[in-house]
């Protein structure tokens, strides 16, 4: 059976300027890896053999209805702003209306140069295909707004980097779509104000409906990006790499480069190995999205007729941003401890717990989990104070009502912790691709506790840690 993708590519329809026309570029020894069929269900694609299945997702054969284009944007990185980034080794195959009557993108990764490559070689090796395949899908079933994996396959070519001669691979992204921030200000930064404006439409369009001026696109982007950084922090995620290019406008987490999760509680903790100067730590990720959001409300301006009172409007609503953000936190972190609706009188017992477990150095996902666990008491031996925080707790909790199951919902029992990644991308590298699978099928229910699985909630021994992650480009 031949594979059937529904597309309907409303992206490259809006004309040159937004695009370059791109194939993906053919490999020699096509393999697949894996295929996320409940996903592909969920897309209305009817999938092959493996074999026609390894040729369309490493990019051999291009499916009936696609239109390849590489898509152009530019963006803040580190701070510093780049005019033209744009695809430099992803291409946009089209985009199909799943089963929920909401447009998917069907991107290819790691397909080759593009006309925005920038002298790179396009692809990717199969390290980062594997990590963004599995931390992607664990995002999703711990229910944060993310980007899926449709499928991985090997290329059988050699993909040269700094550590050496690498497996090639290409990874098989869906996304609500990839309009990002950075996308609005490629056409800003050229005083395009009939693409821009354009481009505006189409995102309001196809996200946002609701808005009726940039003001109220803005809002709305605001608020979901203050719900995701959230949700991040509250699981322990660390992005790192937070650049506008890789802040999305639907509001889902994309681009799984140099990210990683907490495993010792301190919010300083920077992974990525080219975030210097920790622009992109844990704690900062709050302050970081708000700078983002301000960015974006920038490239909105040239759309207003009356910029001096666009100045004004944008700037309230990037500085309501902070507390949006805090509210959310608050609701989050209290479902960690049981609290139905907290309020800011719970803060001091949120704060004073997150402040011995870093004077103890504890692990931040065992030890919010252990909490609603009545034989965990060894868990918290370590912890100076926790006794007295505990008898705190235990008063607020009277107020409460299935506090536990509202903790269990809340606390992943286990995580894609970053020494079982690089574990898994090790094995893969040699051929074996069993610790992926199994991090797959555990990780599917993160809020379950699996005791066939609880080698894989271990923080790292001193020897596994992981003090570096790297972007895979």
């Amino acid at each position: 059976m031949s594979m059937i993708f529904p597309f309907d590519n409303s992206y490259a329809r809006l004309g040159t300027g937004f695009s370059a026309a791109q194939a993906p570029v053919k490999v020699s020894a096509p393999q697949l890896i894996a295929v996320n069929r409940p996903l592909a269900a969920e897309l209305n694609i009817t999938l092959g053999d493996d074999d026609q299945m390894a040729q369309v997702f490493a990019g051999n054969a291009v499916p009936d209805g696609a239109q390849p284009i590489a898509q152009a944007y530019a963006g803040h990185q580190f701070g510093g702003f780049s005019p033209q980034l744009g695809d430099g080794r992803a291409v946009l195959l089209g985009e199909v209306v799943d089963t929920h009557g909401q447009r998917r993108d069907i991107q290819l990764k790691g397909s080759g140069p593009t006309p925005f490559s920038r002298n790179g070689d396009g692809r990717a090796w199969l390290g980062p295909v594997l990590r963004e395949y599995v931390l992607s899908e664990a995002m999703h079933a711990m229910g944060v707004p993310t980007t899926r994996a449709l499928a991985a396959a090997s290329t059988g070519d050699p993909v040269h980097r700094q550590e050496g001669k690498l497996p090639g691979a290409v990874l098989t992204r869906v996304a609500a779509s990839h309009l990002r921030v950075g996308t609005f200000q490629f056409f800003a930064a050229r005083q395009d104000v009939a693409a821009l404006r354009q481009i505006y439409d189409y995102t309001r369009a196809r996200h946002y409906p609701e808005a009726q001026t940039p003001g109220d696109l803005l809002r709305a982007v605001i608020g979901r990006q203050a719900a995701l950084v959230a949700q991040w922090l509250g699981i322990g995620f660390i992005h790192g790499v937070m650049n506008t290019d890789n802040t999305s406008l639907s509001g889902e987490t994309i681009d799984y480069g140099p990210c990683a999760f907490l495993d010792v509680w301190h919010p300083q903790t920077v992974f990525s190995s080219i975030d210097r100067n920790g622009r992109y730590a844990y704690d900062n990720q709050s302050a970081v999205i708000v700078w983002n959001m301000a960015q974006f409300a920038s490239a909105l301006i040239p759309l207003m007729d009356n910029q001096d009172r666009a100045i004004a409007e944008f700037t309230e609503a990037v500085n309501a941003m902070p507390a949006l953000i805090e509210a959310e936190w608050l609701r989050i972190f209290g479902a960690k401890i049981g609290l139905a609706d907290p309020s800011q009188e719970d803060r001091p017992l949120i704060d004073d717990l997150l402040g011995l477990m870093q004077a103890a150095e504890v692990d931040f996902t065992n030890t919010f989990r252990a909490l609603a666990r009545t034989d965990a008491s060894d868990t918290f031996e370590q912890i100076d104070g926790f006794d007295a925080w505990h008898a705190r707790w235990q008063a607020r909790l009277t107020r409460e009502g299935d506090w536990r199951a509202r903790m269990n919902a809340a606390n992943p029992a286990i995580i894609p912790r970053n020494h079982r990644i690089e574990e898994m991308i090790a094995a893969a590298v040699a051929g074996d691709f069993t610790p992926f699978h199994r991090l797959l099928d555990v990780l599917s229910r993160p809020y379950t506790d699996q005791p066939d699985a609880a080698d894989l909630t271990q923080p790292p021994a001193p020897h596994e840690v992981v003090r570096a992650t790297f972007c895979g480009t």
